[in-house]
């Protein structure tokens, strides 16, 4: 072998170079082998349609990089390195079919008028959550930042218990445990407030009938109105480009278009890599794998029969489509010259079209009305575009990463090479309903399919890019099976990070920067 670190990333997803980032200052070599022609993963940034003009690959929101404890302890650090956020006070809306919209802002007030022209009876639910948010959320932080293990499970218990009491911990459980529809319709009468809340489900594979999913509506609608979103001055890769500049700084190697071949190991133990080109590197200390599980057995050739059948079998959610447009203006919502000061507009129009459009990909089928996620970034950061231009992220959720046919009954193709452009313009048409004469307005556009997005970054198995259903049967303890919640294997020194392993996904680098704390000490 030649070549030697203590650590070796497999991956350059935000999670290991987190990981690389502490281990490299607790005083590490560090080697990072990335596969793609840029780190960053999923969170990644380019002139993807025309010059001048910088979209977001997958990742747009980097609100939980901004609240992280990554973020807390390493902050100033990547600051000077050149990681810069631009807040936005005005994180998301809601369109609906009708001309009607609402919207949560950082402008408490303001957000509940908008509930109100739902329902006077909503706003006060509205704002007596809001009052709660304090007390509740430490609780919810405390579980979504625990170590997963049995005793940490106890001390949240515990805690809760000692504070709440026997009813109160009962009722923490029960929401825990509640899908979004279930803890939405309880707190809210107007389906309009309902569906806006629970679009946010749909980002961590949570339609409105999955147990275990009221979580995020909630955390999101009140964070987003408590602290607004966070956005990537220039592009989301501000966080990646940072990171490696600080792993750089420190010795620490990172190297792209580095496919990694074989995870090698001897005497049950991981000794090092070999790469596709040959060459093999040594370890000394840990190789962290930012792999999808259904990679695990392929690297390592095999490990305990039990743990390579629950990686096998690891379940992932439908995938995503990305239509990057280059606009010669922001669309001009029907809803209101107001929604051009959102972040985010989803078309989502009810808890039932959310629930029928997941079911329809869940059963490999293109959705007659899939849901829009509509990025402005930017309307708070203009550095994206040429002056007086702009970029419109749309994800379209949900889409099958094997097709079996067309819900609607007009896409014929069953491969996504044939399918993208057909299923992009439904999009696009769901689009233009909402903003007339959107399409008058784009200079370029890009589609990025399931399958592109699968080929650029194997870790987005069918274009999930969350990395693995967050459902409870594989979550909390059991991410990515149970046991192993931590990152390990079976395989001394052989360690596995990234949205696979709790706390799942999303750009608060948590499982990187738990497991380098474990293996380097905080």
């Amino acid at each position: 072998m030649n070549d030697a670190f203590d650590a070796i990333c497999v991956g350059a997803g935000h999670n290991a170079l987190a990981a690389a980032v502490h281990m490299s200052a607790r005083g590490w070599k560090v080697g990072v082998f990335e596969q793609a022609e840029v780190p960053g993963g999923a969170v990644k940034s380019g002139e993807y349609t025309l010059p001048g003009f910088r979209h977001d690959w997958a990742a747009m929101n980097l609100s939980l990089f901004a609240g992280s404890a990554f973020f807390k302890q390493y902050g100033e650090e990547l600051s000077a390195n050149g990681l810069e956020f631009v807040p936005v006070d005005k994180p998301f809306a809601s369109a609906f079919p009708d001309g009607r919209w609402c919207g949560v802002s950082m402008d408490a007030e303001a957000t509940a008028a908008r509930i109100a022209a739902f329902s006077k009876t909503d706003a006060e639910r509205w704002k007596a959550l809001t009052a709660e948010f304090g007390k509740d959320a430490p609780h919810i932080l405390r579980l979504l930042g625990s170590s997963m293990k049995i005793h940490s499970i106890g001390h949240f218990l515990y805690k809760l218990f000692a504070e709440r009491g026997y009813a109160g911990t009962l009722q923490m459980l029960r929401f825990l445990f509640s899908s979004p529809r279930s803890y939405l319709s309880e707190n809210f009468e107007a389906p309009e407030v309902r569906a806006m809340l629970a679009a946010w489900g749909m980002h961590l594979d949570f339609a409105p009938d999955v147990a275990g999913g009221a979580i995020f509506p909630y955390l999101e609608g009140m964070a987003g109105q408590a602290f607004g979103m966070a956005l990537g001055k220039g592009g989301a890769d501000t966080i990646v480009n940072a990171m490696v500049a600080s792993i750089r700084a420190k010795g620490g190697v990172v190297e792209c278009n580095a496919p990694v071949a074989r995870i090698l190991s001897e005497g049950g133990a991981a000794t090092g890599i070999e790469l596709a080109d040959g060459r093999k590197v040594r370890v000394s200390k840990a190789v962290v794998a930012g792999i999808a599980p259904s990679a695990f057995e392929r690297l390592t050739g095999g490990t305990e029969p039990a743990f390579d059948t629950a990686m096998k079998n690891f379940a992932h959610a439908p995938g995503t489509m990305m239509i990057h447009l280059a606009l010669s203006d922001l669309p001009d919502w029907k809803a209101g010259e107001e929604l051009k000061g959102f972040a985010y507009v989803h078309l989502a129009p009810s808890l039932d079209q959310m629930a029928r459009t997941y079911q329809q990909a869940q059963a490999g089928l293109l959705p007659d009305e899939p849901i829009l996620v509509v990025g402005q970034p930017t309307v708070f950061d203009p550095s994206r575009a040429p002056d007086g231009k702009h970029v419109l992220w749309v994800q379209v959720r949900m889409a099958p990463g094997t097709i079996s046919g067309d819900a609607k009954g007009e896409i014929d193709a069953c491969d996504w090479a044939d399918a993208a452009e057909p299923f992009a313009e439904r999009a696009l048409d769901i689009l233009e309903r909402y903003a007339p004469g959107t399409r008058k307005k784009i200079l370029g556009r890009r589609v990025v399919s399931p399958a592109d997005l699968e080929n650029d970054n194997p870790n987005l198995v069918g274009g999930d890019q969350v990395c693995g259903s967050h459902h409870m049967s594989q979550h909390f303890l059991f991410r990515p099976v149970r046991g192993h919640a931590d990152g390990s294997t079976p395989v001394k020194n052989l360690y596995l990070t990234g949205a696979a392993v709790w706390p799942g996904a999303g750009t608060g680098a948590g499982s990187g920067f738990a497991l380098a704390r474990k293996l380097a000490g905080k």
